[in-house]
């Protein structure tokens, strides 16, 4: 598979799978990777931490989601010289929408990814999250970001 379409898929994937709530989904596509965020005392590292990392804080509703849309744009991806190793730097939007929450912007910011290919398949290594613009996040997470 071409590299460049791959990281997009993984990128894409991330989005999707938080939207609809599927933690285990996030779990699975962080399991080689460390997670970076300046809210975080250190990197989280493995499928069962990062598992936890977004059950304890991302806010679910009844029916399992977290009433998001993440938007993952304008990745600018670089493969190394090697074929088998690749960064991608993006931004995101998240917009959220509740009972209590007028559909708008909640977060923006930028992600830092890293990749490697093993095995014919691409996969994160490293996601640095950096958060630039904040709103009103009281109906998304489940801590103060700040």
């Amino acid at each position: 598979m071409d590299p460049y379409y791959a990281i997009q898929r993984l990128l894409y994937l991330y989005a999707e799978h938080i939207d609809a709530g599927d933690f285990e989904g996030v779990a699975d596509l962080f399991s080689q990777a460390a997670i970076h965020a300046s809210s975080l005392p250190e990197p989280i590292r493995g499928r069962e931490a990062i598992l936890a990392l977004y059950q304890h804080s991302t806010r679910r509703y009844p029916e399992g989601t977290p009433r998001t849309r993440h938007l993952v744009c304008n990745p600018v991806i670089t493969v190394a010289p090697d074929g088998l190793h690749a960064e991608a730097r993006s931004t995101f939007l998240v917009l959220q929408a509740t009972e209590g929450l007028p559909l708008q912007p909640i977060i923006a910011g930028r992600y830092h990814d890293r990749f490697a290919c093993t095995e014919g398949r691409w996969h994160f290594t490293a996601r640095e999250m950096q958060p630039e613009l904040k709103g009103d996040l009281s109906h998304h997470l489940l801590f103060e970001l700040s």
